[in-house]
Parts: structure tokens; C-alpha cells; sequence
């Protein structure tokens, strides 16, 4: 309900602006027509209305409103059949006529397609009706060079206006489309890559690896004993770790360096273009600045890490044996003390194979 209030007002405030600046000019496009024409007074107060006080009363009435949307919407349809109105009170002098309804309906169709187009030429119709039923049908088809310089400012000036409405809008929504897509392939509790952004990103690597030869070390590393901080300690404490264990990576990996929540208290590492020992001294501050940490409300509580590294072999058929290889480095760290690190075993070249097995 308040998400739905909050876009309606932002669509208000986006239609104030070309209604101010539409209305403004249209005053004087339709006075320049209603000057030759035996005009009584109370329609001159009624241009002057809604020239000048009808923008600011209908802004105030949709931000006003429970819903602001819909108030919108309404105000959009009395523009539209004052636009009628005003179109039959000039006696459809064509200048003025085309110039007041062509500018209506380009906001209407900007701001609700097709089917706001459609009620407000139905709402433009029923304007002209009750013009003609009030002052009767009239045809008017001169065209005076007033009225020619009174309706230029309405044709340059309202475009342009509607224009940027449109443009700071597509912007914004351009903001909004990038936020959502980095939304949705980040963890939430830790700000690193989810779980399948990595994973296409791992892919992508051992294509790039397997095309232009480079080398790339893969890392997975896991808490030690995870499941029991979380039991003794409480999943505020876990979640703190968790947390602590993704600044750290930041801190230490650069931007070509790329570091994900691989699930759970497991967390995965690329490491492009560095060497299988760079990659593992790397990979040893990270298990030593995590050992250094202290929580503030369980001082006693002392963190470790296991680590898998796998560096990167032609032999690989795919992405995953790459990381079936950092998963078995995991599996011996984790086997042989755990707060360690240990690196997989290079695999034999295929002539290697076959020489043993003869």
C-alpha cells in the first residue's frame, strides 16, 4: 500500500512540471483565439483558472489523495475535457484546436499508452459536446498572425518540457534495472557473488582459460566447525562471522579477483593470472586475519578456515572438474586438521595414464 502511494506520488510530481508549462501557453493560444470572438466574462475567468490555478490545485489533489495514482489519472481525463471544451469555445479554429488536443494526447500516451490515449480523446469528445451545447456549433477557420505567434511557445516549449520528462525518466528506470540485476546476483548477508552468479562466472573463466592459455587458481574455502558456533554462540554470532570472513576477502582481493558465498559457510575464490604459490600465500593471510578475529560479545570465540586450492589444467573437460579438484583439496584440508590449506595434486597427462596402467 505505501509502495503503491510512493509511485503515484512520483508519478504526480513527474506530470506537474509540462502541466504548469502546457496550461500556461495553452492560456494564451486559446485567449489569442477567444479575443476576436464575443467571449463573455466568466469564461475569460474560467482560461485564467484553469491556465494558472488548476496545475498547482491538481498536484495538491493527487498528492493529497490515498491514492495519489488514480487522482492522476482523473486529473489527466479534466485536462483532457477542458482541452474539448476550449476546443469548441474557439470554434475549432484549427491552429489552436490541433495545437491544444495534439499536445493533450502526447501526454496522455506518455503518461498511460494506449489506454489513457483512448479516454482522453473520449474525454476530449465530451468536452466539445458540452462547448457546442453551451455556445452552440460554430466553424471558425481563420487564422490571425496572433494567433500563430500565441501558439508557437505551446508548440516548442511543451514538447521539450514532455521530453525531459521522458528522458529523466528512462534514465531512472536504467538506474533501477542495473540495481536489480546487481541485487540479484549478490548474497545478501554478505555482499559477495550469490551462488549462481559464480558459478557462471567460473565458467567463463575456464573458457577464457582454455582459449587464450591463461592461468587462474580457484579457492574454496569453508569455516571450521561452523554448524557449532552457530549452536553454542547463536546465528547472530554466526551470521557476524560470515560477515567478517567477506570483508576480509574484499580487502585482500583486487577487482580481477573474484569472490562469492558458495553456500552455507563455504565461500569461493577466482584468482586470474596468479601464480599457484602467490595464490596460496594469499589464501594464507586470509586464514590467518580470520584467526585474529575477535567478536566483540564472545571474545573466547576463535575462527579458522580450511582452504582448497586447484589451479587451472588444460585437462580439464569442464568447469566443474576444476572445481571437483578444489573440492577434493577442501575435503584434505578439512581431513587433516582443518585450519589449513591444501593444494590439489596435478593430474596425469593422458600418455602418462596409459603408461602406468601398460
Amino acid at each position: 500500500m505505501e509502495n503503491q502511494r510512493g509511485k503515484g506520488l512520483s508519478f504526480a510530481r513527474r506530470i506537474y512540471v509540462p502541466r504548469v508549462i502546457g496550461l500556461g501557453f495553452g492560456f494564451f493560444s486559446v485567449g489569442a483565439a477567444l479575443y476576436s470572438l464575443n467571449t463573455p466574462s466568466w469564461l475569460w475567468a474560467l482560461l485564467l483558472f484553469n491556465g494558472f490555478v488548476w496545475p498547482h490545485l491538481a498536484y495538491q489533489i493527487s498528492i493529497r489523495s490515498a491514492f495519489p495514482y488514480q487522482a492522476e489519472r482523473r486529473n489527466l481525463l479534466y485536462d483532457s475535457l477542458l482541452g474539448g471544451f476550449w476546443a469548441a469555445c474557439v470554434q475549432f479554429n484549427p491552429l489552436t484546436t490541433v495545437t491544444i488536443l495534439s499536445m493533450m494526447t502526447m501526454n496522455n500516451v506518455a503518461a498511460g499508452g494506449q489506454r489513457l490515449s483512448l479516454l482522453g480523446a473520449l474525454a476530449q469528445l465530451g468536452g466539445m459536446l458540452l462547448g457546442c451545447t453551451i455556445f452552440g456549433f460554430n466553424l471558425n477557420l481563420t487564422m490571425t498572425q496572433a494567433q500563430v505567434w500565441a501558439c508557437l511557445p505551446m508548440l516548442t516549449l511543451y514538447p521539450l518540457a514532455l521530453g525531459m520528462v521522458c528522458y529523466r525518466l528512462a534514465i531512472k528506470l536504467s538506474q533501477h534495472k542495473r540495481a536489480l540485476s546487481a541485487l540479484s546476483r549478490t548474497d545478501s548477508l554478505t555482499g559477495l557473488l550469490n551462488h549462481g552468479a559464480w558459478k557462471d562466472l567460473l565458467h567463463l573463466k575456464y573458457q577464457q582459460c582454455r582459449q587464450y592459455h591463461t592461468q587462474a587458481t580457484l579457492a574454496l574455502i569453508d569455516i571450521d566447525h561452523f554448524k557449532i558456533i552457530n549452536d553454542s554462540y547463536g546465528h547472530i554470532v554466526g551470521d557476524a562471522v560470515l560477515r567478517q570472513l567477506s570483508r576480509e576477502l574484499k580487502f585482500l582481493l583486487d577487482e580481477s579477483e573474484l569472490a562469492g558465498r558458495y553456500g552455507g559457510d563455504e565461500f569461493c575464490v577466482i584468482l586470474p593470472n596468479l601464480p599457484l604459490n602467490k595464490a596460496e600465500a594469499l589464501m594464507e593471510q586470509l586464514r590467518a586475519a580470520l584467526l585474529q578475529y575477535r567478536h566483540p560479545d564472545v571474545p573466547q570465540l576463535r575462527v579458522s578456515l580450511s582452504i582448497g586450492l586447484a589451479r587451472f589444467q588444460p585437462l580439464y573437460k569442464d568447469a566443474l572438474d576444476w572445481l571437483d579438484d578444489a573440492d577434493k583439496a577442501l575435503y584434505t584440508a578439512k581431513h587433516t586438521g582443518r585450519n589449513t590449506i591444501s593444494v590439489a595434486l596435478p593430474r596425469p597427462q593422458a600418455n602418462d595414464a596409459n603408461h602406468s596402467s601398460a
